[in-house]
């Protein structure tokens, strides 16, 4: 069993999802081999690009490259997917049983009791009805509506927030990738539309393509354990760990802890190069989808400013450790960004980081930009 450092094992992420800017195309950044997740509201997706991309800010643009797909798909969230591969990520996605499909649905004992079916029968029929009333561009509040007339009642629920009955959320968003239906990207309120071509609704997961996406979270976010790779997905530790869990791994102690890595990524992990990246990484950043949080922040004041129960920052990336957070506000054409770090900024990092800041500002579309450490 190989042995590794915390610091050794930032330093593999950071050049395994591309932060050290070595292409100028985003279809050849690896982070997309599991999809970059987005808030159009926030252009999420499109400032991760920027951290990783050679090309200067304004180039960061996903919406109307017609190379990317978005869909909601891992854990319901909306994700950019490559185009060509997002029908093999259909079928990886499709729960396998009904105790997977439970676990990415979120739910309860009386959810299934009330749906008055397997919960992988929910998602597939779900799906179904999805794919008859979703022909043609629409607001998701749109389709709620029309699937929620066409579904069994006990698919349903009161919003208290809508203050109406509609189709369970996650059910929605978990069926609607089989329905063979994306979302509109660029636009809110969320809109849906069909894949052209439409590809056929599947009728069992792809446990090969499945097993990739396993392989692919052990390769971006490795070492890892079956609890973590099941925790990205949505799923149960028994799913990934008796069905999708792959072969040709290396078994990696990290300060004492057991995870895993492919084999052929050892020698990269071992010997990593150089951490010195300043970037800073927008909410939802897959750099900060690793789901062995203490391990990228061990501080317990410092995590919970990185992820907060609503409304997470931005964090800060410099020398192979996550040093601080970042906000932003607007007024008028100009983007006010807060930067926050977890101690002293070397003057170094700041100008790098304030560099960062004007690449925000160009994804964001602003012709101005002030910056203020606190």
């Amino acid at each position: 069993m190989s042995a590794v450092d915390r610091a050794q094992v930032l330093a593999y992420r950071i050049a395994a999802q591309g932060l050290h800017r070595e292409t100028s195309d985003p279809v050849d950044l690896a982070v997309f081999d599991l999809g970059v997740q987005d808030s159009t509201r926030r252009t999420t997706a499109g400032l991760a690009l920027a951290a990783r991309s050679a090309r200067d800010g304004e180039c960061a643009v996903l919406t109307g490259d017609e190379r990317f797909t978005l869909a909601w798909s891992v854990r319901g969230a909306p994700h950019f997917h490559r185009a060509g591969g997002f029908g093999g990520l259909i079928r990886a996605l499709l729960p396998l049983d009904d105790a997977d499909a439970r676990a990415r649905l979120s739910w309860r004992r009386a959810d299934v009791t009330a749906a008055d079916m397997g919960p992988r029968a929910a998602v597939t029929t779900a799906a179904r009805a999805l794919r008859d009333v979703v022909t043609t561009t629409m607001t998701k509040g749109e389709a709620s509506e029309a699937v929620t007339r066409v579904v069994p009642g006990g698919l349903t629920r009161w919003c208290r927030i809508c203050g109406a009955t509609h189709i369970h959320e996650q059910l929605m968003r978990l069926a609607t990738p089989p329905a063979g239906v994306r979302l509109e990207p660029g636009v809110t309120p969320a809109t849906l539309t069909p894949l052209r071509p439409r590809p056929p609704l599947p009728d069992r997961t792809d446990v090969t393509a499945a097993t990739r996406l396993v392989r692919d979270y052990l390769r971006l976010h490795g070492p890892a354990t079956p609890d973590e790779a099941a925790g990205y997905l949505g799923t149960t530790r028994a799913t990934v760990a008796t069905r999708l869990w792959p072969e040709d791994l290396a078994e990696v102690r990290v300060d004492g802890r057991v995870g895993h890595i492919p084999a052929e990524a050892l020698p990269i992990l071992e010997n990593p190069p150089e951490p010195d990246p300043v970037r800073l990484l927008p909410p939802g950043d897959p750099f900060l989808q690793a789901r062995d949080r203490t391990l990228l922040v061990p501080d317990e004041t410092h995590r919970k400013a990185v992820w907060r129960v609503l409304g997470n920052p931005g964090a800060l990336l410099a020398d192979g450790d996550l040093v601080g957070t970042w906000r932003t506000t607007t007024s008028g054409k100009r983007l006010d960004m807060t930067l926050t770090g977890f101690g002293p900024v070397p003057a170094r990092v700041r100008a790098a980081a304030e560099d960062e800041a004007d690449r925000v500002r160009a994804v964001r579309g602003f012709t101005a930009l002030r910056v203020r450490w606190s």
